[in-house]
């Protein structure tokens, strides 16, 4: 017989976090590398820029990952050749085998064209000024499935010159992080800052879906970050300071 060792929701909740805090450093040796590449005297380009942000981004996606796609979005007029530039790769899939260059209209007379500056991951981290985590939502440009999209802002000289992130598919996620979630004495679903769930040892619970629980949007966003317990009987755990949270049912 082979028995399963249960692992406390505070060890469950620490595997969570150091999975995702391997593509939050990832994410922040990009932004890194992009800050010291571009302080040069010269004004800013997309032709100099895509290069840099090439050499990162298709290793990311490239092979057996987690990641979907990976770049650099520009903020409107950074750049001096580009009023609005994407630098955005995409890993390959079932029909489209290869690592490929996302195709974008950067031109806003367009009908096709879309103001990134409106979409989560980009308004959020450039106006907090930190990395953010946006979704499960159903990424309609990239992949028509349900992604999880990781953005931090890239300054130079104190400005903001545009984002930087990835993209990883949720299946992918759950792939990773249901066995560990399993191994825990309570079933659990992980949420984002908002409530929405990633994913679920309880399958009625769907990605991209809000936990509805009386109670839960402060305990989300309780500083302490301890293990909280719920009226209903629920307890949520803070994965790090990644801003997912595990609710215990």
């Amino acid at each position: 017989m082979t028995t399963i060792a249960t692992r406390s929701q505070a060890e469950v909740a620490a595997g969570v976090a150091a999975t995702i805090d391997g593509i939050f450093a990832m994410i922040d040796g990009w932004r890194a590398l992009l800050e010291r590449s571009l302080r040069a005297d010269d004004p800013l380009t997309a032709v100099f820029v895509d290069p840099v942000v090439e050499s990162f981004a298709v290793p990311a996606v490239s092979g057996d990952t987690l990641l979907t796609g990976a770049g650099f979005v520009a903020a409107p007029g950074a750049l001096s050749d580009a009023e609005w530039h994407l630098a955005w790769w995409l890993g390959g899939n079932g029909t489209s085998p290869g690592v490929r260059r996302l195709a974008t209209v950067d031109d806003p007379a367009h009908e096709q064209f879309r103001d990134y500056t409106a979409l989560e991951w980009w308004r959020v981290p450039t106006l907090s000024g930190s990395r953010h985590l946006t979704g499960p939502y159903v990424d309609y440009v990239c992949t028509d499935d349900y992604t999880v999209t990781i953005t931090t802002p890239v300054l130079i000289d104190g400005e903001l010159v545009g984002i930087v992130g990835a993209d990883a598919l949720v299946d992918r996620l759950e792939r990773e992080l249901l066995p560990a979630m399993r191994t825990g004495a309570r079933p659990a679903t992980l949420v984002n800052a908002s409530g929405r769930v990633v994913t679920s040892t309880d399958a009625r619970r769907e990605p991209g879906s809000i936990l509805r629980i009386d109670g839960l949007t402060d305990a989300l966003h309780d500083p302490a970050g301890l293990e909280i317990a719920l009226a209903s009987g629920a307890a949520v755990v803070a994965c790090g300071d990644t801003s997912l949270a595990l609710v215990l049912h």
